[in-house]
């Protein structure tokens, strides 16, 4: 493909915002934030994989790669206090530049909040949403230690700030690879603007309240690497997951480095948007009434705490092999693709057996010193492959989220179930308006009979 030439578009506030076009065709036009981070459209296009990959998005679509304010070719002075808005309104203005009524849009690590609230903002002009590692809490990331020593790297060492982090966002290989991106992050941007952007960012508290409004199709990535700031994305991960009606988790394998560079992703994008040669799934409606059951350690910030990093982390994957025994040991599915943190998903297809499975799993956790929050709700889901989504399985998170720790709470609709054949009794603890959720919900606690 022949290079594609810098245009501009206008923000709501008159910036001027730097992007690209490549390709065309049916598909519906894909929109990227900057993968790695920080943004320079132009000089992307000189890292051969990378324009590798968005030619290979590009075969059957349009994609549309621009620059934040302050960032490569766009407008690189900040005037005024930096405003959450601003990220919004620079993916909006390529929007409306480019006349597109539908969108796919892709966010990449930070700057992925940005798709994430135009799509809550505008629901009706996006078609599928592709997080990849997309931190949402990025005021608690930076109360963090190494959030702190981030800032203050920042402000005393540019240079060595830049090459700490390519080297971690590439997974910490040696070689030239970390060393060209440090060079490349030196170009995009200056050490003044980094300065007044990370200080604001580092004070924002990101505004999820409205994530259940997104109708796309999502596709989140996480991994499952232990450490502070995979900590934060699988917390936000679980956010989006439970809040976003149709969505689905991908697991990439631990020292995951850029996004273009992991099979993992690109095969997981390829399926996703339906480019050719990448598989098929069908998706189906289940039939009849599926029970999920959402269980969540308690308390795991301040056991990571009590514990340590390492210890807390043994005693939640031996717990997380415990509850993958008892969900089978009650006829029930781990559903892989809906492991998030340090939670699990399973489906039933008997309201006993899922009551059943909770007390089993309380029990395991009990044999790791650690606690649960379990959540069980009825109701139709939609399949696709090995993940189920659906407002049924949004509604299980929030009823596990309810709970206390080392309690079961079910639904109204799983009490009506089980009411005569789960060999417990149910005590009510009235009703509670759940996040994401906008009717009420009345919940029971689950008690030995």
């Amino acid at each position: 493909m022949d290079a594609p030439q810098i245009q501009y578009a206008r923000a709501e506030d008159g910036v001027s915002i730097a992007y690209w076009t490549m390709g065309e065709g049916s598909g519906t036009p894909l929109i990227l934030t900057a993968p790695a981070q920080w943004s320079h459209c132009s000089l992307e296009l000189g890292v051969p994989r990378l324009r590798a990959w968005y030619e290979h998005l590009a075969q059957d679509r349009m994609v549309v790669r621009y620059d934040t304010r302050g960032q490569g070719m766009s407008e690189r002075e900040l005037d005024g206090e930096v405003q959450q808005e601003w990220w919004e309104w620079d993916l909006a203005a390529v929007v409306d530049k480019l006349r597109l009524d539908k969108v796919s849009l892709a966010g990449f690590m930070g700057p992925g909040f940005a798709p994430c609230m135009y799509a809550i903002n505008h629901p009706e002009k996006v078609d599928k949403l592709i997080l990849w590692r997309v931190i949402t809490r990025t005021k608690e990331s930076f109360q963090e230690p190494l959030g702190q020593a981030i800032l203050a790297l920042l402000e005393s060492d540019w240079t060595t700030y830049t090459e700490t982090f390519a080297h971690q966002a590439l997974g910490w290989r040696p070689g030239r690879l970390a060393h060209d991106w440090a060079a490349f992050i030196r170009q995009s941007t200056t050490q003044e603007t980094e300065q007044k952007l990370m200080r604001a960012i580092s004070q924002f508290e990101i505004d999820l309240s409205g994530v259940s409004r997104i109708k796309a199709e999502t596709l989140l990535f996480k991994t499952q690497t232990p450490g502070p700031e995979d900590d934060l994305v699988d917390r936000s991960v679980r956010d989006l997951a439970t809040g976003i009606e149709h969505s689905r988790v991908v697991v990439l394998e631990a020292g995951v480095g850029a996004a273009w560079e992991s099979e993992g992703t690109v095969q997981a994008i390829d399926d996703f948007l339906g480019i050719k040669n990448a598989a098929s799934s069908d998706v189906a409606l289940l039939g009849g009434l599926t029970v999920i059951l959402f269980a969540d350690i308690a308390n795991s910030t301040a056991l990571t705490e009590r514990f340590g990093d390492a210890a807390f982390r043994d005693k939640a994957r031996a717990l997380d092999d415990a509850l993958r025994g008892a969900i089978t040991g009650a006829d029930g599915t781990a559903v892989e693709g809906k492991l998030l943190g340090d939670g699990v998903l399973a489906v039933f297809t008997s309201a006993r057996d899922a009551i059943a499975c909770a007390g089993s799993c309380h029990a395991a956790a009990q044999d790791t010193d650690l606690q649960l929050h379990v959540g069980i709700h009825a109701g139709d889901v939609i399949r696709e492959g090995g993940n189920v989504f659906g407002g049924a399985v949004n509604i299980a998170a929030r009823v596990s989220d309810a709970s206390g720790a080392g309690e079961t709470f079910v639904s109204q609709t799983v009490r009506d179930l089980a009411r005569t054949s789960a060999g417990v009794s149910f005590e009510d603890r009235g009703e509670h308006a759940l996040k994401g959720i906008d009717e009420p919900q009345r919940l029971f606690a689950v008690k030995e009979a």
